[in-house]
């Protein structure tokens, strides 16, 4: 009952939201429109990868969107924070990856309408092993996805490992564009040079069609200079490529999990909830930018 009645309210709520920034959401021709497949992914942890993959995909779904979270992550932190339990994976992300099963017999529906979610196992810390003899093993996840190609989806979210491993590499290949969130602290652009040309190197071998489709700014904090620091530097080094919308630290984001719901659905009027709803909307509007520009 707590669940319904609270994304009844995010509903409310996105659509107020949405309307205070005239982004109008079209309805869409599923036959006709092209699934937008995003890795997110940054090979530091705790930058905001799950907890962007969640609350994204929540958001999305929110305004009508078909949404598909793949739990890429061994850790399975995106599958608990959606109400997805240990005990209840019977198969998982793994066995999609490893050709054991198909994506109908994989994915569990989330407690939000529109949102799905294939469930990450320990299993998946072996796939590198697994598959070290494999020629295509770049491109398992890839050939799982295209094989559901029937089953519908407007946005497929791709949570990845904190690291840049063949998950990660399977996760761009099978992606159109990828979402790098990173951390408004000190150390958050070490690294970021290192993904960048692990991006690159997909983009040359594995997947002429990858591109960046956004830096998102996480855990800013308005108290801190460094974090006003850091967003500036990365905007004047990155330029439009890095959102508009920057995700606040905040204590609702980080209780959220642990209540096995969605920021948006644990309260949806808090500073991170308010932050998701809007990267949303930028996010639509990018969409609709290219597809005019298409």
């Amino acid at each position: 009952m707590f669940q319904r009645c609270a994304y009844r309210a995010l509903l409310i709520q996105t659509a107020s939201f949405l309307q205070s920034r005239e982004l109008a959401v079209p309805n869409l021709d599923r036959e006709a429109h092209e699934t937008r497949i995003y890795a997110i992914v940054n090979q530091k942890g705790g930058v905001g990868k799950t907890t962007t993959a969640i609350n994204l995909g929540t958001a999305l779904a929110a305004v009508g969107r078909r949404v598909l979270i793949v739990d890429l992550d061994p850790q399975g932190n995106a599958s608990t924070g959606l109400g997805v339990a240990v005990r209840d994976r019977a198969t998982s992300t793994y066995d999609l990856v490893m050709g054991l099963a198909d994506l109908d017999a994989v994915m569990v529906e989330a407690p939000v309408p529109n949102l799905f979610v294939t469930p990450g196992s320990v299993e998946l810390s072996g796939v590198d092993i697994e598959l070290v003899g494999s020629p295509d093993r770049s491109h398992k996840l890839k050939t799982a996805l295209d094989c559901a190609s029937g089953r519908r989806f407007d946005y497929i979210l791709i949570d990845c490992p904190p690291a840049l491993n063949l998950l990660s590499v399977n996760a761009m290949v099978a992606a159109s564009a990828v979402l790098v969130p990173l951390q408004c602290e000190f150390f958050a652009l070490e690294g970021l040079s290192q993904l960048l040309r692990t991006i690159e190197r997909v983009k040359s071998s594995l997947n002429k069609k990858l591109n960046i489709e956004g830096i998102i700014l996480t855990m800013f904090d308005k108290r801190n200079n460094i974090s006003g620091q850091v967003a500036e530097d990365v905007r004047n080094t990155l330029g439009n490529i890095v959102f508009n919308t920057v995700i606040p630290r905040n204590v609702r984001l980080s209780e959220a999990p642990s209540h096995a719901v969605p920021a948006l659905i644990y309260d949806h009027g808090c500073a991170g909830s308010q932050a998701y709803l809007q990267l949303a909307g930028e996010l639509l509007r990018r969409n609709m930018d290219h597809e005019v520009l298409a």
